[in-house]
C-alpha cells in the first residue's frame, strides 16, 4: 500500500508543532518504512522527546494520515493469483498491528490474508497496555508472525519469503533465516535493498509474481511466422 503522504502529513503535523524544522523532501520520504520512533530520532528528536512525537504523530495520523493511502495498482491481481495457487499471505509490518488490521479491512485486503500482524502499541506511548510481548523492530514483527502462523522456526527459511520495500525488512527477515525479495515502487534509497541483502528485486508487482512463482506467470503468445 502507498502510505506515504499520510505518513508525511502526520511527520510533518509532529515537527510543527514542536517546533523543530521539518526535514528535507527525501528525508520524510525514509518515514516510511521503519519504525516512527526510530525516525523522529534520526531527525532530531531527543530519545527523551520521542514518546511525546509519536504521541502527536499518531494523534494527527489516526483520524487522517491512516486513511490517506491506496492500494498500489496491480497488487490485489498478483495476491488473487498467489492465494489461488495454494500460498499463505500475511503481513508483517512495523506499524502497530492495531491500525494495520483497520488499513487492510478498509482497502479490501483482508480477503486473501491469513493474518495480519505488526508493531505493539507501547503503554509508555499509547497510554494503554500492550496486546501482549512488545515487539518494536521487524525481526519482532516477523517471529511473531511465524509463530502465530505456526510456521516451525527451523524451515522457516526453506518456506517463508519476505517482500518488502526497506532495509529493515530485509535484515529483520535475516535473522529468522528468511530470504527477502524487494520490491522498488516503495520507498527505498536507490541500492539500499541490494546493499541490506536482499535476494532478488522486482520493479512490478507482474515481476515479482514471476520470482515468487514463475510457473504461475503466463507464457507469452509465440511470435508469427515471417
Amino acid at each position: 500500500m502507498d502510505s506515504a503522504p499520510g505518513i508525511i502529513s502526520s511527520v510533518v503535523h509532529a515537527f510543527k508543532t514542536h517546533g523543530l524544522p521539518v526535514p528535507t523532501a527525501d528525508d520524510l520520504r525514509r518515514f516510511v518504512g521503519p519504525p516512527i520512533g526510530e525516525s523522529f530520532a534520526r531527525n532530531g528528536f531527543a530519545p527523551a522527546d520521542v514518546p511525546e512525537a509519536i504521541r502527536t504523530y499518531r494523534a494527527h495520523f489516526v483520524p487522517h494520515g491512516m486513511w490517506t493511502n491506496s492500494v498500489f495498482a496491480g497488487i490485489p491481481e498478483v495476491l488473487g493469483v498467489l492465494q489461488a495457487s495454494g500460498r499463505r499471505l500475511a503481513v508483517a509490518t512495523s506499524k502497530p498491528q492495531v491500525y494495520a488490521r483497520q488499513l487492510t479491512e478498509r482497502f479490501g485486503l483482508d480477503p486473501f490474508l491469513e493474518g495480519v500482524f505488526g508493531a505493539t502499541l507501547e503503554e509508555a506511548v499509547a497510554g494503554a497496555p500492550a496486546d501482549g510481548p512488545v515487539r518494536a523492530s521487524k525481526a519482532d514483527v516477523i517471529g511473531y508472525a511465524l509463530a502465530e502462523l505456526g510456521v516451525d522456526p527451523a524451515t522457516a527459511g526453506a518456506t517463508t519469503v519476505m517482500v518488502g520495500d526497506r532495509s529493515h525488512d530485509v535484515v529483520g527477515a535475516a535473522e529468522h533465516g528468511i530470504d527477502t525479495i524487494g520490491v522498488t515502487w516503495g520507498y527505498a534509497d536507490e541500492g539500499e535493498l541490494e546493499r541490506a541483502g536482499a535476494s532478488a528485486v522486482s520493479s512490478s508487482p507482474e515481476e515479482l509474481l514471476s520470482l515468487l512463482a514463475p510457473t504461475l506467470v503466463p507464457s507469452p503468445p509465440p511470435s508469427p511466422r515471417p
